[in-house]
């Protein structure tokens, strides 16, 4: 678990302009480096009541295995994530079982813990964990769905992906059926290296069924360290461009990422500029030099050092004559 803070973090979350009320749920850990978004399913109630849980129960689990009586760390990262996913879609499972109101609720979600210079993802579902480092962005969970399959697999492009009819029909979830934290085909893990000059955003589909990810990276490289400032012009831009589902943008920014403005008012930057412009300065007169002495040594040169002696023998002789 990371010993200090070495990131910034950020949440927005809006209705949308077309849902009557806001299923996706977050949770933010800075200290122990935990970051959670949740995106529930099943009506208005249960949705709620889905995600929800899966929060509570997540950080339950993320903070026992992490307490005192557990060592400080039980077991590693990934078998942690794991451990605490398979147990907030049992307890979604029971409890949509006893009661015919919240029955079928389940949710998606993404989990990212930052571990030893990792992020270790926990994914199941259509939301989103993208990495964005060096100007570009990469999305590193796949969306667990027909149209995410094709879209990874290159048989549709983002654009089509986005605008599909079936976009948000899922083939994994958390709830809806009983699972071990080692199921097969359950719990997605990836693992990337996290840069102190990287930055990651989760976010629920809601963002990304409407921003492409070139939209997202350039509004993530506007940031000027405010990571909350960030996350609240991503679900803006979403409702922009239609709003038409719950939005939730949670931002991680290392502790040396520059958005691109960002990068022009470092006084590293400014300092560098201000020795190129004297470097370009100094660099002029040798040039100036050059084309003199190119213009002494030159065939135009030849012909005028032929004149100019024709001249001078010219009046020498005058002068003998006279």
């Amino acid at each position: 678990m990371a010993a200090a803070v070495q990131w910034r973090s950020g949440v927005a979350t809006d209705t949308g302009l077309v849902r009557a009320s806001n299923e996706d749920r977050y949770w933010i850990d800075d200290e122990n480096g935990t970051f959670l978004v949740v995106d529930g399913v099943g009506g208005h109630a249960a949705g709620e009541t889905a995600a929800e849980t899966a929060v509570e129960v997540i950080r339950e689990e993320l903070r026992a295995a992490s307490g005192p009586a557990s060592g400080n760390a039980s077991g590693s990262a990934e078998d942690r994530v794991r451990r605490a996913i398979a147990a907030a879609n049992n307890r979604i499972y029971a409890i949509a079982r006893d009661s015919n109101e919240l029955r079928g609720m389940a949710c998606v979600l993404t989990l990212a813990v930052v571990d030893s210079g990792e992020v270790v993802i926990g994914h199941v579902g259509d939301s989103r964990l993208y990495l964005i480092w060096n100007g570009a962005i990469r999305k590193l969970t796949s969306d667990h769905s027909p149209v995410g399959e094709d879209e990874d697999a290159g048989e549709l492009t983002e654009e089509q992906a986005m605008l599909h009819p079936r976009r948000n029909e899922v083939f994994r979830d958390v709830g809806t059926r009983p699972h071990e934290a080692g199921d097969d085909g359950f719990i997605e893990i990836r693992r990337c290296h996290f840069k102190p000059e990287a930055a990651f955003l989760l976010c629920s589909d809601g963002l990304s069924d409407v921003l492409p990810s070139v939209a997202i990276r350039d509004i993530v490289e506007r940031y000027q360290g405010d990571p909350a400032q960030v996350a609240l012009e991503l679900v803006e831009a979403a409702n922009e461009a239609g709003g038409k589902d719950n939005i939730t943008a949670l931002f991680v920014a290392g502790s040396e990422f520059r958005g691109r403005q960002g990068f022009a008012g470092l006084p590293g930057m400014r300092e560098a500029r201000a020795r190129h412009a004297t470097t370009r300065m100094r660099a002029a007169p040798a040039a100036a030099t050059g084309r003199l002495r190119r213009f002494f040594t030159g065939r135009i040169a030849f012909l005028f050092y032929g004149v100019l002696l024709g001249v001078l023998l010219g009046a020498a002789l005058h002068a003998l004559r006279g």
